[in-house]
């Protein structure tokens, strides 16, 4: 068995009959759209978000969300906004969906002219996201889930992976013990002069150990580890997994396993190089990864930014941004895909 520590960003093992089981294309309704985010409610409606208008950072750009049932995925339709405290529009930022075990539907996203002044936001609904409640500024300090998922904790404790970036990439983690009303956070996770990182992604281990792995401007994925439910952290350490300073989703499967959607590449001499390769990789650790299935392979384009989710009956969920123009929407059966690779 050949890990990525060997194997590089060597070509995928052809994966087995059926690992894929559906593709579709969401089209975004503006000229531009990128960071989408998957859920599925308690009531089994499967939800995508993502942040679209002219181009990243415009001020038009808002979030759209789109609902998927029997007859296919719905038209997307903008669900938030915002303004500054003049009153003038101002850009969205990478919504994250999130069903908590009790209470309502939540979509967290953020306002502001860049990330490293932007603030976090939160709306919540009550059914399955075809109404919205209105807007609500999360504390000073917090800025809700920066781009993957929170994890709700056996206990009830929402962990949300969040980063800044206005004095280098830092990690840090937000956490709530009472569905989303109040909120704590770390302080600074990682040394960025060492190892830049930003936009973490959490898997809940058996042992109940959580562990985030996370962008870097290394090339490579940052691992790092808590046994306190979030509270205290290791330092961060590079994993040998290749990624080009783009971003990572992962989730723990139920068979025990993790998967992780990245970009398995280095990148050239413009940051957003090593985008035309998308790709799907197993663990059993969360510490050796095997890549064993690639969704995209065209290089020179974007395919960036995944999301991952498991649905009840099983099947894995993944969406990405397919060239700024739509949302591609991935559905996997675990089963069929293997860390078992041939020599």
């Amino acid at each position: 068995m050949v890990g990525l520590a060997a194997a590089g960003a060597a070509a995928a093992r052809a994966p087995a009959p059926g690992a894929v089981v559906a593709r579709t294309y969401l089209v975004c309704p503006t000229p531009q759209c990128h960071a989408s985010t998957l859920v599925e409610t308690r009531d089994g409606v499967l939800l995508a978000a993502w942040f679209g208008g002219d181009h990243e950072g415009a001020t038009d750009v808002g979030i759209w969300l789109a609902r998927r049932d029997t007859d296919g995925w719905s038209t997307p339709v903008r669900v938030a906004d915002g303004v500054d405290a003049h009153g003038k529009p101002i850009a969205a930022w990478n919504p994250v969906l999130f069903q908590p075990d009790h209470g309502p539907l939540q979509l967290y996203y953020k306002l502001g002219p860049n990330p490293r002044q932007w603030w976090g936001m939160v709306i919540t609904s009550t059914d399955d996201g075809a109404h919205w409640s209105a807007p609500r500024r999360l504390p000073e300090g917090i800025l809700g889930p920066i781009k993957d998922k929170p994890v709700q904790l056996a206990d009830g404790r929402i962990l949300a992976p969040s980063s800044t970036e206005d004095d280098g990439w830092r990690l840090h983690m937000e956490w709530s013990d009472d569905g989303g009303a109040h909120w704590q956070r770390t302080g600074p996770l990682n040394d960025p002069a060492r190892i830049g990182a930003i936009q973490p992604t959490l898997l809940v281990h058996a042992d109940g150990r959580v562990q985030a792995l996370a962008r870097t401007q290394q090339n490579r994925i940052a691992g790092l580890w808590s046994s306190d439910r979030g509270a205290h952290w290791t330092t961060p350490t590079l994993l040998d997994v290749d990624n080009p300073n783009a971003g990572i989703d992962a989730v723990q499967l139920a068979d025990g396993r993790a998967l992780l959607v990245y970009n398995p590449t280095t990148s050239g001499k413009d940051w957003w190089d090593g985008r035309g390769v998308l790709a799907v990789a197993l663990s059993d650790d969360g510490v050796h990864w095997y890549r064993v299935l690639t969704l995209e392979n065209t290089p020179g384009e974007k395919f960036s930014y995944p999301a991952v989710i498991q649905a009840r009956d099983g099947k894995v969920h993944i969406s990405y941004t397919w060239k700024r123009t739509a949302i591609a929407q991935v559905v996997l059966d675990p089963a069929q895909l293997s860390m078992d690779r041939a020599d």
